[in-house]
């Protein structure tokens, strides 16, 4: 039984809890370093050795992100029957977490072979992008089970500064990974920043490998495979019931769709096109990353004065403002708005979302509905990077008009997203729930 409602400095110094929120420092260096910086980087580099072939880096770094998207949507469903009937959630995360860093570290030591080919490509580079693909399966397949160990740390009320708690430490994962990679491996070659990003995730998860425990639970008749899909299923004709769900989950998904891909894209955008040096680049991303955590803590109190509807439209619009800058050929330092917008967006749309979920959950319902959201937001992984990389393919021959017209397909989806979110009515009676959830 969890003491209820213990002071802020008294809930974060539990080592459960302290432990359990370091995974997500530890796991966000993984996505900060390879997802979105270095394994770009390391593809552009090796790939883009001409304006065309700049394109086709980026058409190789989307359908990655959408190949590796596409298993988790695959097997998340088994992930989701799993906890429900065994109840275990910290042997999984253990695994998928030995598994992506196993990966990560074979990718820093092929990523510098040159050795021979398969199927006409150098095999260092071949392999180097089959270990992405697997790493970040399984680093989304941890994230399942970690979010699934939440509940367990705290009370209802504990619950979102917990969860604020974590994102927070997520962030400073991501500055202290990038910090790591320059000052010990400096001017090396960028596939070493695979096996050191790996070794960080590992050292900084081992806390909860030896500190949290699952909670006791009676085993579970076992449930077939097939039950996540059919769950799923059962609650989007449940959301059809209720046009205001339907509709946001509609927003939600193009909405997130655009910043997932954005996200994944940033770094080949911002140096083939925009025309930063590495380097600088970095220095581009830590300032979005500072701008996320203000647009956290910012629209947390925003959603609470105004409610969530307006606040997530603020939020879809800075996003379209910072596509719309990045998308046209403006002076470079238009770039440092771009991302700074996008950071403020990327930072606050996750806490607006989930309170608007819950508000128009019905009651009894809220975890069933997440869980439809959560598949939303895998489903929409894939969708945009391929679309992405797709665009980029098909006008290689145009060198950069390609990214452009490819990134500002994202506008679009944002656009798209509004739209539905506008039909959204918030029933008022919920609001309640806005004050739970603003520090998330």
């Amino acid at each position: 039984m969890q003491p209820q409602n213990r002071k802020p400095a008294v809930l974060f110094l539990s080592l459960p809890i302290l432990a359990w929120a370091l995974f997500d420092f530890a796991n966000t260096i993984f996505s900060a370093n390879i997802v979105t910086l270095f394994f770009p980087q390391y593809i552009t580099e090796i790939i883009g050795t001409n304006t065309r072939l700049e394109q086709i880096s980026s058409t190789v770094i989307a359908y990655a992100n959408a190949a590796s998207a596409l298993l988790l949507i695959l097997f998340s469903p088994l992930f989701g029957v799993l906890m429900d009937r065994t109840g275990k959630r910290k042997k999984y995360i253990i695994i998928f977490t030995l598994l992506t860093v196993g990966a990560s570290i074979l990718m820093g030591l092929f990523g510098g072979m040159n050795t021979g080919t398969i199927f006409g490509i150098p095999n260092g580079l071949f392999l180097t992008i089959l270990l992405f693909v697997f790493a970040k399966f399984t680093y989304s397949s941890g994230n399942v089970f970690y979010d699934g160990m939440l509940s367990s740390l705290g009370s209802k009320k504990e619950v979102p500064l917990i969860s604020g708690f974590g994102v927070a430490l997520g962030y400073l994962g991501t500055l202290f990974g990038i910090f790591s990679v320059l000052i010990i491996i400096g001017d090396s070659s960028i596939h070493n920043a695979f096996w050191l990003s790996g070794i960080l995730f590992l050292l900084f998860a081992l806390p909860l490998f030896f500190i949290n425990r699952d909670p006791v639970q009676k085993q579970k008749p076992k449930q077939t495979f097939l039950k996540g899909y059919k769950d799923i299923y059962r609650t989007f004709k449940e959301a059809r019931k209720h046009p205001s769900i339907f509709f946001f989950m509609i927003a939600y998904f193009f909405i997130n769709d655009a910043l997932a891909t954005a996200i994944a894209m940033m770094q080949p955008y911002a140096t083939t096109v925009v025309g930063f040096e590495a380097s600088a680049f970095l220095v581009v991303f830590m300032v979005a990353t500072l701008f996320s955590i203000v647009g956290a803590l910012v629209f947390g109190f925003v959603n609470q004065k105004y409610g969530s509807k307006p606040t997530f439209s603020v939020i879809g619009l800075l996003l379209a403002t910072a596509i719309m800058i990045a998308a046209l050929p403006l002076p470079m330092w238009t770039f440092w708005i771009a991302a700074s917008f996008f950071g403020v967006a990327m930072g606050s749309v996750w806490v607006v979302s989930r309170t608007i979920i819950i508000e128009l959950s019905p009651e009894g319902k809220e975890g069933q509905f997440f869980g439809l959201f959560a598949f939303s937001a895998k489903m929409s992984a894939i969708a945009g990077p391929f679309i992405y990389g797709t665009i980029t393919l098909l006008l290689s021959d145009f060198g950069t008009i390609a990214s452009r017209i490819a990134i500002t397909s994202l506008l679009i989806m944002v656009i798209i997203g509004l739209y539905f979110h506008s039909r959204v009515k918030i029933p008022h009676n919920r609001g309640v729930y806005i004050t739970e959830m603003k520090v998330c």
